[in-house]
C-alpha cells in the first residue's frame, strides 16, 4: 500500500479544481464540465464506490467510447485504490472473454460501443458483483440492452453512483497493493494479448516527460484521438489532467469530426498515428484558410514513422505546430524516445528529407526514432559485428508485471526490460529501429527483417511517384 509521498494519479485533482474552477476541463458534443463540477463527479463516484464495498485491489473493468465520463471512471477507480482494467470495445466475443477472465474484475462497465458481446461475458466472469451501464440514466427503459446483465447482477447507472452519497475528501485517495493503477492490454501482436500492470509512478513519470518534451501546460485545448483503452490515449490523457489542460472529447476518431471540433474549440494539441494524419492531411489539402492552421501548436506521433510525405503535409496544415514523434510500448508506459520532426520556432524547421537516408556509415539500413526521455535507459545488447542487438531499457517506466503472472521485475535497478525489437544506438545517441525480433531471417548469413524489407518498398514507391510528378508538371506524359 502507499503512502501520502508516493506518486498517485489522483494528485492532479487539487490543481485541476484551483485553475479551471469555473473555466472547462472537458467538453463532449456540446456539453461543458469546468473544473469544480469534473473533481465533484470523480469525488461522489469514488465514494460510492467505497459505499458499494470497492476495495484496495479490486479490478474494475471499462469497455466504452471516449467520453468525459471515461475520464472521471479512470480517476475514482484510481482513487480508491482499485485497479482499471480499460477493454477494447472493437475485440470480438473470444478476445473479451479471453481479457475478463485473465483479469477477473469485480465490476463492468460498459456503453453501446460494446452492446454485441458484453451481455454474454457473465460466463467467464464469477467475480462480478456489479453492472454499469453508461448509455442511458435509467437501465431499465432499455430492457433490449440490459436484460442479459439483470438477470444475473444487479445494474447501475451513473445517476444512481453521482447521487447516492456525499462526495470523498480530496485528500482520502488510496492505493493498490505493489502501487498498481491500470491493467494495459497489449495488441497481442505475439499472440494472446498480455494483461500489463501499470503503477502510479510509471504513469506519473511517463506523463511529465511528455509534459517536459512536448511543452503541454494548463492552457492547452487537447483533442483525444487516441482511444482510451490504449496505452498511448491513457498517458497523453494523464499528462492533461496532470497540468491541468482542457479536454475536448470525441467517442472516436472521425476525420472530418476532428477538423470541425478543431476549429470549433480551438483545439492547441493533439495526437496522431500516420493513418490518422494521413486522413487530416486528405480532407486539407488547399484549404489554406482552415482555423486549425492558428491554433494547433502541438502535435505527437506514435504507432509508427511518419513518411518524408506526411511530415510535409503536417507542416502544410498545421505550420505552427511543434511536430514530435515517438517511438514506446504498453510494458514501457508509453513513450521510450521522442524526436522532433518540425519546430516553426527553429532555424531549420523542418525534416522533410528521409532520415533513413542519412544512417551512419557502416549500419544496416533502419529508421531513426529519437533519444531517450529523461527518465529512460536504453541500450542494446550487440549481438553482432555492425552493434545491432536487442533493445533493452530500464527505469521507473516499466510496468510492475505481467497480470496474472509471477512479478517479472523484481530487481529494475539491475534488470533490463527487452522490447523485443532490434536496433542500434548512433554516435549521437539516436535509437534506430530495424525491426521485431520474431520476424528476423538469416539470409547469405546476414540478419533480415520485414520491415526493412517494407520499408524499402515504401520509400521506392515514395520516389516513384514524386518523379511521376515531376515529369507530370514538366509535360512529359500525354
Amino acid at each position: 500500500m502507499g503512502k501520502f509521498s508516493d506518486p498517485h494519479v489522483c494528485q492532479c485533482l487539487n490543481r485541476i479544481a484551483a485553475l479551471r474552477r469555473n473555466s472547462a476541463v472537458s467538453v463532449y458534443g456540446d456539453r461543458r464540465q469546468t473544473g469544480q463540477q469534473f473533481v465533484d463527479c470523480v469525488l461522489r463516484l469514488a465514494s460510492s464506490l467505497r459505499g458499494l464495498g470497492v476495495a484496495p485491489g479490486d479490478v474494475i473493468a471499462i469497455s466504452a467510447f471516449n467520453s468525459y465520463l471515461y475520464l472521471e471512471w479512470l480517476l475514482a477507480i484510481a482513487f480508491v485504490g482499485g485497479i482499471a482494467a480499460p477493454l477494447n470495445y472493437r475485440w470480438s466475443l473470444p478476445e473479451a472473454k479471453f481479457a475478463v477472465s485473465l483479469v477477473n474484475p469485480v465490476m463492468l462497465v460498459t456503453d453501446e460501443s460494446c452492446e454485441s458481446w458484453y451481455a454474454e461475458l457473465h460466463s467467464v466472469m464469477p467475480s462480478l458483483r456489479w453492472y454499469v451501464s453508461l448509455s442511458d440514466s435509467h437501465p431499465s427503459k432499455q430492457p433490449n440492452k440490459t436484460r442479459g446483465m439483470q438477470c444475473w447482477r444487479p445494474v447501475l447507472n451513473m445517476h444512481e453512483l453521482k447521487h447516492r452519497s456525499e462526495r470523498c475528501s480530496p485528500d482520502s485517495y488510496s492505493w493498490a497493493p505493489e502501487g498498481a493503477v491500470i491493467i494495459c492490454f497489449t495488441s497481442g501482436t505475439t499472440g494472446k494479448p498480455k494483461g500489463v500492470t501499470i503503477s502510479h509512478s510509471a504513469l506519473t513519470v511517463q506523463s511529465m516527460a511528455k509534459i517536459a518534451i512536448c511543452g503541454y501546460d494548463e492552457h492547452d485545448v487537447y483533442l483525444h484521438t487516441a482511444p482510451l483503452c490504449h496505452i498511448g490515449g491513457l498517458s497523453s490523457a494523464m499528462s492533461m489532467l496532470m497540468v491541468g489542460a482542457c479536454h475536448v472529447l470525441m467517442p472516436k476518431f472521425d476525420a472530418y469530426l476532428a477538423i470541425e471540433v478543431i476549429e470549433k474549440w480551438r483545439v492547441t494539441s493533439l495526437i496522431t498515428v500516420p493513418a490518422m494524419m494521413a486522413d487530416l492531411i486528405r480532407l486539407l489539402r488547399g484549404k489554406e484558410c482552415w482555423n486549425g492552421r492558428e491554433t494547433v501548436k502541438k502535435i505527437l506521433n506514435g504507432g509508427g514513422s511518419l513518411s518524408p510525405a506526411l511530415i510535409k503535409g503536417a507542416c502544410t496544415i498545421f505550420p505552427k505546430a511543434k511536430i514530435l514523434s515517438a517511438y514506446g510500448m504498453t510494458e514501457a508506459c508509453s513513450s521510450l524516445t521522442f524526436m522532433t520532426l518540425y519546430d516553426p520556432q527553429s532555424i531549420n524547421q523542418a525534416i522533410l528529407s528521409s532520415r533513413a537516408e542519412q544512417k551512419p556509415s557502416g549500419k544496416p539500413s533502419g529508421i531513426p526514432v529519437g533519444k531517450p526521455a529523461p527518465h529512460v535507459d536504453i541500450r542494446t545488447d550487440a549481438d553482432d559485428s555492425l552493434g545491432v542487438g536487442r533493445i533493452l531499457t530500464r527505469g521507473p517506466h516499466l510496468m510492475l508485471k505481467y497480470w496474472n503472472h509471477a512479478s517479472t521485475l523484481d530487481d529494475k535497478d539491475q534488470l533490463w526490460f527487452d522490447t523485443g525489437d532490434i536496433g542500434f544506438i548512433d554516435d549521437r545517441s539516436e535509437l534506430w529501429l530495424i525491426g521485431r525480433e520474431k520476424g528476423r531471417i538469416k539470409s547469405g548469413g546476414e540478419n533480415v527483417y520485414p520491415e526493412e524489407v517494407r520499408k524499402t518498398i515504401s520509400l521506392c514507391s515514395f520516389r516513384f511517384f514524386v518523379k511521376l510528378d515531376l515529369c507530370k508538371s514538366l509535360n512529359l506524359f500525354v
